[in-house]
């Protein structure tokens, strides 16, 4: 059994579509479901039932995912101990600033478990780059939030989170226990400033023109809010200061937490990334 026959399956596995895993792959989906359909003629057994109602693993699927999964961390830290023999194991992970997440501290916790010998060098960005300097070739791998402009880029979704809208404690609408987009058309919204990702802006605005104060940064959209009322919006679960409040939005789609690379990066260090953010967020 090839390794590259391996992670194909894994990605289908932990993705149940065929077309999630084959864009997660970088690669077209027909030769993705060949590859697929002669691993189980090799193995002599289903991997996965595939219904109108989608694709779901078989048993036999489900220990070779398990097994995978192993197989394909031991060969990475196999590339990875090699190059921290030869000197050259180092990852630059880029990161949006001001956040917090309790999944990205078990990832590092792993990952340091996992390998020792790996320099890892944290670049912190604001809210003007969801990238994380990934496109001016700043950072190897970013751990950030979808959407933003994917092109040339390999994007893995580690979670989704619903989201709230901040607003001051004062506020009438801070006495709701749940509000919609219509309910904050009136007010004024934070603004990326020009030239930040259009996908960006328009996800983080709602899906309309907004006009109001420019922030680059956490901290200036809560104080934005604070100080002139201004609309913030926030994932649920980041608890914010005593003076805020924040209530879910229930028309908003949710945040997508994500990991990206450059696309076809080889780079053993980063797909080791990636398998371990993806157990470290699914717990």
């Amino acid at each position: 059994m090839e390794l590259r026959t391996l992670r194909y399956f894994v990605a289908v596995a932990e993705e149940l579509h065929f077309g999630r895993a084959a864009s997660r792959l970088h690669m077209s989906q027909p030769p993705l479901s060949r590859a697929i359909k002669q691993l189980e003629t090799e193995l002599g057994a289903a991997l996965f039932d595939r219904s109108p109602a989608g694709v779901a693993l078989t048993a036999v699927g489900a220990v070779l995912l398990d097994e995978g999964r192993a197989l394909l961390d031991q060969a990475d830290r196999v590339q990875v101990r090699v190059a921290a023999a030869a000197g050259a194991a180092a990852i630059t992970v880029g990161v949006l600033g001001g956040t917090t997440d309790p999944g990205a501290t078990r990832l590092a916790g792993a990952y340091r478990r996992q390998h020792p010998g790996v320099e890892v060098r944290i670049r912190e960005t604001d809210l003007t780059d969801p990238t994380c300097g990934l496109r001016a070739g700043l950072v190897d791998i970013a751990l950030t939030r979808a959407p933003f402009d994917e092109t040339g880029l390999t994007v893995h979704e580690l979670r989704s989170d619903p989201v709230g809208a901040v607003l001051r404690s004062d506020d009438p609408l801070a006495r709701h226990d749940r509000l919609r987009l219509a309910d904050l058309a009136d007010r004024p919204w934070f603004q990326f400033p020009d030239g930040t990702d259009p996908l960006w802006r328009t996800y983080w605005n709602g899906g309309e023109p907004r006009r109001g104060p420019v922030v680059r940064a956490v901290q200036e959209c809560l104080q934005a809010v604070l100080w002139n009322g201004t609309v913030g919006m926030t994932p649920l679960g980041h608890k914010p200061p005593e003076e805020l409040a924040v209530i879910p939005v229930t028309d908003m789609a949710p945040s997508r937490v994500v990991v990206a690379w450059n696309a076809g990066d080889t780079n053993p260090l980063i797909r080791s990334f990636v398998r371990i953010a993806t157990t470290a967020y699914r717990g």
